[in-house]
């Protein structure tokens, strides 16, 4: 979400897709996103949102048929009309989630910073603590980027995102990034800083706002303007890092975007007052 709101407030046309029918946090998001903005009377930017229904027959091959019919559908419906369609897949190993991984241009892999997550990307040697084995998560991925290549030639650009990172801009220290270090060599992804663990991110939830919201929307709670000014950087910093092929228009505003929220995080000088 953080992503998709992060292109619209560049001037990207973004439309987002939710695979996951079963728990549809994507879905909810949006629709809470779209619900505050009603109460508020407050003009957000909202994607063009679509969420692909799960086949109900008694038969897989018709299930996973009809989602793929649906999920064509949708995209035909968006891919003319965006800049960017934005895909939530579920968690678990669908045939929804791969064919959605063989479309992609980049895919991005949040990552906890811990061992229990890098355990589906690659396993460790306990004491030595070099990669020995790559994760179910890995060999999928592989399997979606080899197919992708034989249809369009395309090499997905896949990016490992690190959250809930105690200090954020060390992700080479540690134990877990030292072994993605490793697995990036091997299996071929960029490692970028993703998100700290902030209560933030959970609390805006259910008003579907996003941490480049808080300031326009009134939700930013007890912290300050400069505070939340250094949490959309964090943000606006994943976006960079992303290396998205935003158009011209959209490469200023983020630049413009970048300038003013370095600004904020600076003390004001002398030479910023100006007295009567």
């Amino acid at each position: 979400m953080h992503v998709a709101a992060a292109l619209m407030d560049v001037g990207q046309r973004v439309a987002t897709i939710d695979l996951d029918s079963r728990q549809k946090s994507f879905t909810r998001y949006v629709e809470f996103r779209r619900d505050w903005a009603k109460r508020k009377s407050i003009a957000l930017k909202i994607s063009t949102h679509a969420c692909v229904a799960r086949g109900a027959t008694l038969k897989l091959d018709d299930n996973e048929a009809i989602e793929a019919t649906q999920f064509a559908d949708a995209l035909a419906a968006i891919e003319h009309c965006h800049d960017f369609v934005v895909i939530d897949t579920p968690g678990a190993d669908t045939h929804l989630a791969r064919l959605a991984h063989s479309l992609a241009d980049t895919l991005i892999t949040p990552l906890n910073d811990s061992f229990v997550d890098f355990d589906v990307l690659g396993t460790l040697d306990p004491i030595t603590r070099v990669v020995t084995g790559e994760g179910p998560y890995a060999q999928m991925v592989r399997q979606a980027r080899r197919q992708r290549r034989g249809i369009d030639f395309v090499r997905m650009d896949w990016v490992v995102v690190r959250n809930r990172m105690a200090e954020i801009g060390a992700r080479k220290d540690g134990l877990v990034g030292e072994g993605l270090e490793q697995l990036a060599a091997r299996l071929g992804f960029r490692c970028v800083d993703g998100f700290a663990e902030r209560a933030v991110y959970r609390e805006l939830f259910p008003r579907g706002l996003t941490v480049l919201d808080t300031i326009a929307a009134g939700a930013g709670g007890s912290a300050s303007e400069f505070a939340q000014a250094l949490v959309q950087q964090e943000v606006l910093r994943l976006l960079e890092g992303l290396k998205l092929p935003l158009d011209e228009s959209g490469q200023r505003r983020a630049a413009a975007r970048r300038a003013w929220f370095a600004a904020q995080a600076s003390p004001l000088e002398v030479h910023d007052f100006i007295g009567a």
